[in-house]
């Protein structure tokens, strides 16, 4: 009898090819899901990020939670993916002065997630200008994402960043040294293998920044990916480019031997999380089987199920516990 146990979720929006709330929900409902990370979605007036619905709509998928029996796991924000510095770097990512920042963005995303009732929010790491050592830029960032920790904090949140490419916070290590620097109950770190793999870390490699990540960690981000051709010099990745997302049970992360691993770490993990208020370690899928790119990805409603199937036959083969909807939850939902 395992006694590490996770909670499943993933991005619903990854599981809709027009990304409508009823699909989403329905995609969830069917797939035995109880939780989902909301960030892009339509609630009858276009599709809009999370950071952009209006009270009204957000009003109307509270409803549709409690039809669907739904919870918000995380909130699926942007935050943190904006300039460092307002300098010209060839890309296309934007600039905001930090403290209008604090006040507008990381403020609205507190609201955001009180309104959902998730305690989480997850977020990133700044983007250096490109071309430049990430390293060279980890006291700003250190300084700026202490902030965000703090207004987090504020409002009884707790603020995850996410390991992702061509940030400062492209791999483990550096992470890892942004947490210990930062060195706040309000931040932990979010685990993604599979933004690992595409960067041309080897199974080794992966392993080796999941553990350095570890201490850090709160939840975890559930992709992976197949290299199919040798990857250069690990630097600035074209994220539209990748296409080469995979079920994490086929591979090149070797989740299995992370989750073996990280199955030691869980129980210990969930107390801490539950002293902040969250119900557990979550397993957010966001598999990308369809494709992936800087602001999302999509699987659509097959994709995701072949997703999810995957990540239970890794968490059956590490003896990590999970629910997904039976016949109690489907009686109980009933109401007789």
């Amino acid at each position: 009898m395992t006694t590490s146990q996770v909670i499943l979720t993933g991005f619903a929006d990854e599981s809709a090819n027009q990304k409508t709330a009823e699909q989403q929900f329905s995609a969830f409902a069917a797939l035995g899901l109880e939780y989902y990370s909301i960030r892009f979605i339509d609630v009858g007036n276009g599709i809009k990020n999370v950071m952009d619905l209006t009270k009204a709509e957000i009003a109307k998928l509270r409803t549709m939670e409690g039809e669907y029996g739904l919870n918000v796991s995380s909130l699926g924000s942007p935050i943190g993916k904006v300039k460092l510095l307002d300098q010209e770097d060839g890309t296309k990512n934007r600039f905001v002065p930090f403290k209008k920042y604090l006040e507008k963005d990381v403020a609205k995303a507190c609201e955001l997630a009180h309104a959902f009732e998730t305690k989480l929010i997850r977020g990133f790491s700044f983007y250096h200008p490109k071309g430049t050592d990430p390293k060279d830029h980890i006291s700003q960032a250190v300084d700026q994402l202490g902030q965000i920790a703090e207004a987090c904090h504020r409002s009884d949140l707790t603020f995850g960043l996410e390991v992702e490419a061509n940030l400062i916070g492209q791999n483990g290590d550096i992470l890892a040294e942004i947490h210990k620097k930062v060195n706040h109950p309000a931040m932990m770190l979010i685990f993604d293998a599979g933004n690992l793999v595409c960067q041309g870390y080897t199974p080794d490699e992966v392993y080796d920044q999941y553990v350095a990540m570890k201490p850090g960690m709160g939840w975890m981000h559930v992709k992976d990916y197949k290299i199919t051709k040798p990857v250069g010099e690990k630097g600035h990745i074209d994220e539209d480019a990748l296409k080469n997302f995979v079920p994490s049970d086929l591979g090149d992360s070797a989740y299995e031997r992370i989750m073996r691993d990280f199955a030691l770490s869980i129980p210990k993990l969930e107390k801490k999380l539950k002293k902040r208020g969250i119900p557990g370690v979550f397993c957010d899928l966001e598999p990308h089987v369809k494709g992936g790119g800087q602001f999302g990805g999509f699987s659509g409603p097959d994709g995701f199920g072949v997703a999810l199937r995957g990540f239970c036959r890794v968490l059956d083969f590490a003896g990590v516990g999970y629910h997904l909807r039976d016949f109690d939850d489907v009686i109980a939902a009933r109401g007789f």
